[in-house]
């Protein structure tokens, strides 16, 4: 992997480092929430509908936050919105801690957390870019990748070490704590204001994010792309079922299912240097949600467990890749004044596509059973993709080395 700009940019490798480990944190809160529901339910259905819940938060969040992102100092902006989503972990925990938990504090306060998590999101990813210099936005968005990874596979694994050996409330504890990394990592970067000191925050700047968008098809390209994968392919909201039920397994094997996916995306993060030499980006992004689907639909129809965990890992593999390609096209087409703005809406996209993927397929479940949903869900995603490719012809014939080239050749304010 393409390691340059831990080494090359200090304040980059510290916010990194912070927010590894803040992630790896918020990975224990998404497996403690919904095994907690599952226990207190035993939904699959309720499960599903937490993101439900989530998913107005995780659209207006990012919106509002990347407007603010491009408004102010993005440093002052971390700080604020870490400790609100550190907030909202105390309540879930101290709820957690009662002889009788509620149900109705884990909806309410994963989705405020959500909108305050959609703030950050964008702002982390503007501050984070603009410590690098253009030639290594393709390594820094591996490596940004490669931070979540890292939380999806070590997190959920944790969490259900940490939900056999103790209970649910020590879970949220120790995601409290790792908001600490996080702090200290954006104190000790300089201030953060956008170039040119900054878009007036309002509706008139978010039109302005979203007007952006007209005409630029490879833009569109990489948001329907993931909206297509999540949305049809994302069976996480099932795993609880699936791990006790299916497997006939316990509170690990569902860590493990939901880590499992994480795993191959490390993989994949940790071995991503060829993909400094993919010039069409749009092609790989098709293949890789190809292959994303293709893994999904077998792991609907295995019945061994290591095999499903094996094909699991294949999908988030292909993931992890594509997620490399799709934030390298945005942050190449996108001027820095408008930065915060469209990784907000791609933060809405990321957080709300596998909310709507899991609230699909809980709903699919119900109505008929898990496996029909997953491999349902993995055909469609296949489906989906080819059409987009078919019907978005820029998006899918986009060059990487074409598009520098000519951005060069464009005046910044443009």
């Amino acid at each position: 992997m393409d390691v340059t700009p831990l080494r090359a940019f200090p304040q980059f490798r510290r916010l990194w480092i912070g927010y590894t480990i803040s992630q790896l944190g918020s990975q224990l809160t998404v497996v403690a929430v919904a095994y907690q529901v599952y226990l207190l339910t035993h939904s699959s259905l309720d499960v599903g509908l937490i993101s439900l819940c989530q998913l107005v938060p995780s659209i207006i969040g990012p919106v509002f936050g990347g407007s603010l992102a491009d408004a102010m100092d993005r440093r002052k902006l971390l700080l604020i919105s870490n400790v609100l989503v550190a907030s909202c972990s105390v309540a879930l925990a101290v709820n957690s801690g009662l002889r009788h938990p509620a149900v109705w504090p884990l909806f309410v306060f994963a989705a405020i957390s959500t909108g305050f998590s959609g703030v950050d999101n964008p702002t982390r990813t503007a501050a984070m870019m603009n410590l690098i210099d253009r030639e290594n936005l393709v390594a820094a968005s591996a490596l940004r990748t490669l931070m979540q990874q890292i939380a999806y596979v070590v997190g959920p694994a944790l969490a259900g070490i940490l939900l056999g050996a103790f209970n649910i409330s020590v879970v949220f504890w120790v995601d409290v704590a790792t908001f600490g990394a996080a702090i200290i990592s954006v104190f000790s970067i300089s201030p953060s204001v956008p170039q040119g000191g900054g878009t007036r925050f309002g509706i008139d700047s978010i039109k302005e994010g979203f007007a952006y968008l007209r005409g630029r098809q490879a833009i569109q390209g990489v948001f329907v792309a993931d909206i297509n994968a999540m949305v049809l392919g994302m069976p996480t909201s099932l795993f609880p079922a699936i791990g006790l039920v299916h497997f006939h397994g316990n509170a690990e094997t569902v860590g493990l299912l939901y880590s499992a996916s994480g795993i191959g995306a490390f993989l994949g993060a940790s071995l991503s240097g060829w993909t400094t030499h993919i010039r069409r980006l749009g092609r790989a992004i098709i293949v890789c949600v190809v292959v994303w689907g293709l893994g999904i639909t077998a792991f609907g129809l295995v019945s061994n467990f290591v095999v499903a965990l094996l094909l699991i890992g294949i999908a988030g593999g292909a993931d992890v890749i594509s997620a490399v390609f799709r934030s390298t096209i945005l942050q190449s087409e996108v001027p820095d004044r408008l930065r915060g703005r469209l990784s907000s809406i791609q933060s809405a996209v990321v957080q709300g596509g596998p909310r709507l993927g899991n609230t699909e397929a809980g709903v699919v479940a119900a109505l008929s059973n898990t496996q029909i949903s997953v491999v349902s869900g993995g055909l469609g995603c296949i489906a989906g993709i080819l059409l987009i490719g078919r019907l978005m012809p820029r998006f899918a014939a986009y060059d990487i080395q074409l598009a520098v080239r000519s951005l060069a050749e464009i005046p910044i304010e443009d």
